[in-house]
Order: C-alpha cells, then sequence, then structure tokens
C-alpha cells in the first residue's frame, strides 16, 4: 500500500534495506533489548519531568528580527527540496529520519510566537545536534545520486548548526539553563530513544528499511555485534549531552566573551533589536540640543 514511500531506496548499498539487514538480530532479540531500553525511557521521563525548570521573570518579548525571518526562509527551501528528491526517487521514508524531525523542531523555533513552550523545545532540540555533527563526520550520501541532492545533505546539516547559534544570540525566549543541569538532556534522551525504538523500528520492520540503523549496523560500526544498539544506547547517552553542553559553552564564549563576535554579556539578555538606530538617535537628539 505505501511502497511509493520506500522502494526507491537503493538496495545495492550493503545495510541499506533488505530481508538480510531485518534478521540481523532475531525478533525475540529485538522485544527484549526494546522491553529494557523502554524501562528506562520512562525512568527518564519521570526523572526529567520532576527537575526541569523554565526562568520565572523571563519577559516573552517579540523578537522577529529579519536574520530569523531569512534563516526561516532558507530552512524552509531546503526542506521543501528535500522532500521533492525524496519524492521523485520514492524515498519519502527517509523523511522520518531524526535530522529532519530536528529540522521541523527548529521550523517551528523560527516562526513561532515567544512563549514557555518554544523555550522548552529549544533546550531539547539542542540535545539532538548530535545529529548534524555525525552527519559531517560520517556522512552517509551513497543513495543520493546526483550532485544537487548530495549538496542540499550538506547545506541542511550546516544550517541546523547554525540556527542555535543564531536564536542563543536573539536570547530572550530563546535561553539555556545552567551548564551542570542535566535535566533537560536527560528528558530528551527520553524522547529520542522513545522515538527510535517505539516509531522507526516499528516502522523500519515491514518497510526493511534500515531506519538511523535500527535494522542493523552500519558497515563501519566499531561495534558491530549483537549487542549494537546496547552500545549505541549507552554511548549515545554520553554523547548527546556532552555535545550540547559542549555547543552550548562554545556559544556563550562566542556571544558573551571573544572580542571579536560578543554581542551581549550574558546568554540570558535578549539582543535589543534596534539598537544602533536608538544609538543614531541618541547622537541626533544630543546634537540638536
Amino acid at each position: 500500500m505505501f511502497e511509493w514511500a520506500y522502494d526507491g531506496v537503493n538496495s545495492s548499498i550493503p545495510r541499506n534495506v533488505g530481508p538480510e539487514c531485518v534478521s540481523y538480530l532475531s525478533p525475540k532479540r529485538r522485544i527484549l533489548e526494546t522491553a529494557f531500553v523502554s524501562v528506562f525511557i520512562i525512568l527518564f521521563w519521570i526523572w526529567g519531568l520532576k527537575k526541569i525548570t523554565l526562568p520565572k521573570r523571563l519577559p516573552y518579548i517579540n523578537q522577529d528580527r529579519v536574520g530569523r525571518r531569512v534563516l526561516l526562509l532558507i530552512m524552509s527551501m531546503v526542506l521543501g527540496i528535500e522532500i521533492g528528491f525524496k519524492f521523485t526517487s520514492r524515498t519519502m521514508v527517509y523523511l522520518l529520519n531524526p535530522c529532519h524531525v530536528t529540522t521541523a523542531m527548529q521550523l517551528f523555533l523560527l516562526a513561532a510566537e515567544p512563549s514557555p513552550m518554544v523555550t522548552s523545545i529549544f533546550r531539547m532540540h539542542l540535545n539532538l545536534m548530535n545529529g548534524p555533527v555525525l552527519a559531517f563526520l560520517f556522512p552517509e550520501t551513497e543513495s543520493r545520486r546526483i550532485f544537487p541532492d548530495k549538496a542540499i545533505y550538506y547545506i541542511q546539516h550546516g544550517l541546523m548548526l547554525v540556527i542555535p547559534y543564531y536564536l542563543l544570540r536573539i536570547g530572550g525566549v530563546y535561553n539555556i539553563e545552567p551548564l551542570s543541569d542535566l535535566s533537560w538532556s536527560i528528558l530528551t534522551y527520553g524522547f529520542n530513544l522513545a522515538y527510535h525504538f517505539w516509531i522507526l523500528q516499528l516502522i523500519a520492520l515491514p518497510t526493511q528499511v534500515n531506519l538511523s540503523h535500527m535494522l542493523c549496523p552500519a558497515i563501519l560500526d566499531p561495534f558491530e555485534s549483537q549487542n549494537y544498539r546496547l552500545y549505541v544506547f549507552v554511548h549515545q547517552g554520553i554523547l548527546c549531552p556532552l555535545l550540547c553542553k559542549l555547543l552550548c559553552y562554545s556559544f556563550d564564549y562566542l556571544l558573551t566573551k571573544c572580542p571579536l563576535t560578543k554581542v551581549k554579556s550574558s546568554l540570558e539578555v535578549a539582543l535589543p533589536r534596534r539598537k544602533y538606530k536608538d544609538e543614531s538617535n541618541k547622537k541626533i537628539k544630543v546634537g540638536n540640543s
């Protein structure tokens, strides 16, 4: 019924699609691993929801800026082109990959009015930046047969790293928790695991498409074995929060400390919308007086 969404997946790429990839793990093994991880998913949700906090006196002012609208336009076009390529190649199932979901979250952040929900989604999506980083370190472009399709891959993942930097630069509703606070990281990792084990796996099995390597490991996976998904559960549980904190620390340095890029005193400060215009107006008034 839905063959049009996945029958264009390239079967010549090893461990990309097919019954051999599905049979890498036995059904019993998949059920046991899913049950084991599901226990941690529930625990992560319970612990994270109890610990997360939002600023109590955050001014939810309108932060509509030209740069925000430009990024929204560019990322919308990039995602639209990506969807077009997936339609023409009959590989729409790949739109379920985590990076596309994170891209949709970023489009929401760029378009939505300031609110506590925007702050929550912003903090959570920072813990998903392992996707674009790993996409550059271990690019998977073999299934993209034409150059524009491969170019969109790098443009999209590059923008995914630019957008959080720009939003933190704006500040206000786009703010982060203290670096020592792991509650948002743990909560987000619970959602990340649920998406992989409860959604991607259920779609990957009947379609036999190795979505986010839920069916079998990549050829170059250093942890390739029957336990590869448990190894991923552990090393991504370390990488996701570590990379999030590292990026936040780097953005903090660039925006508040580096002499060449400093724009404000702290990340919590909202960048004024008309800073330079206001200063010029003040100078004009002083000159007239």
